[in-house]
């Protein structure tokens, strides 16, 4: 793909007229240039769409306004912040680079790209967008929008999810930046991808670079930018019992490196199918519990979908007569419920059932 100086100046400079003066897209992040605040919105975003993740940034600035007070806090208190995001691994390493951070780097962030690529949870983009916001470094950011503006605009055949995709689009990007404001550029083509060359329905009319763009002139626009990995689904059946004794519901934290790690749940029974409450009679951790002839009762099911796997789960309660001795986990009061983490989907019923 052969890009000459004349093309790349017209792009830079048709995108950065825009952004001065038609780009009215307001986040509290942007023109921010706090290190802190950066990687924290930065972090969130991951995976995450802007108008999600606004309120988490909002609530975790109001509860750790610095990063020491972020270090400081319980794992607990951010998990049950996090709550509802996913990916809990990134909140994982956004406790460990906090704590970096405030204890080995006396709370001062890295600022070079270099360093900033050596925290946990920080990849090539975070790097390039802290680098460029916090610091006015001329590293270039490429997201999805970045991927979708440039492959429409050059007509890039090339699969952005592939090795050759990755480096062709990481060096147009960086031969196309506004190296003297690395962070107006960065953001003007981000805002551009959200907001007019949108994935589905993009506003043509409103773009500035529609004269030129290949993907407009040659009727592309829902072929590009190219996917070349397909995600295979797998498809899990958890199987969730409330043992319910004296106000108390048994509760473990999961530990296995797993979906939801250290995050909470009540009695969980996984198998290859769903079952129903004659099923779970069957099974050999639900006869580990010595219920003592209590009844079990269907509470309802609910779906979720990650990236990689379709959790279906199904919820049933027993009333015990006593709190028993069930290893790996412990009696929780239930008006103690909201003070834990769980995952979104057993929010979802605790909230539905009035346990929260």
């Amino acid at each position: 793909m052969e890009i000459n100086n004349g093309q790349r100046r017209h792009f830079t400079r048709s995108l950065m007229r825009w952004h001065s003066l038609h780009n009215d897209r307001s986040l509290p992040w942007k023109e921010e240039k706090d290190p802190y605040r950066i990687w924290l919105s930065e972090v969130i975003l991951q995976q995450t769409r802007a108008q999600q993740g606004l309120p988490y940034y909002l609530k975790f600035l109001e509860a750790f306004p610095g990063i020491k007070d972020m270090a400081a806090a319980d794992d607990a208190a951010v998990f049950r912040l996090w709550q509802g995001l996913g990916y809990y691994n990134r909140c994982r390493n956004m406790l460990a680079t906090a704590r970096y951070i405030a204890y080995e780097c006396s709370g001062i962030f890295p600022d070079s790209y270099e360093k900033l690529l050596a925290l946990k949870g920080i990849g090539p983009y975070t790097a390039a967008a802290i680098s460029s916001f916090a610091f006015g470094l001329p590293h270039a950011v490429v997201d999805g929008n970045v991927y979708r503006v440039l492959a429409r605009y050059f007509g890039i055949e090339a699969p952005y999810d592939s090795t050759e995709g990755k480096k062709l689009f990481q060096e147009l990007a960086g031969e196309l930046l506004d190296r003297s404001e690395s962070a107006g550029y960065n953001q003007a083509i981000m805002d551009l991808g959200a907001t007019v060359c949108t994935p589905a329905a993009p506003r043509c009319d409103e773009c500035p670079l529609q004269e030129s763009c290949f993907a407009f002139r040659h009727q592309a626009i829902s072929m590009l930018p190219v996917k070349m990995k397909k995600q295979t689904v797998r498809n899990r059946y958890f199987h969730y019992l409330l043992l319910h004794a004296q106000q108390h519901i048994w509760i473990r934290k999961r530990s296995e490196k797993d979906i939801w790690q250290d995050l909470h749940e009540p009695y969980l029974i996984e198998s290859d199918t769903p079952l129903d409450t004659a099923g779970i009679l069957r099974t050999a951790p639900f006869r580990q519990l010595h219920t003592g002839g209590a009844e079990l009762m269907y509470e309802g099911s609910l779906r979720q979908r990650l990236t990689h796997q379709l959790i279906e789960t199904r919820f049933f309660s027993l009333q015990l007569g006593e709190q028993a001795d069930i290893p790996g986990g412990s009696w929780v009061p239930q008006t103690a419920l909201p003070e834990l983490a769980f995952p979104k989907t057993l929010v979802s019923f605790f909230e539905k059932k009035l346990y929260f």
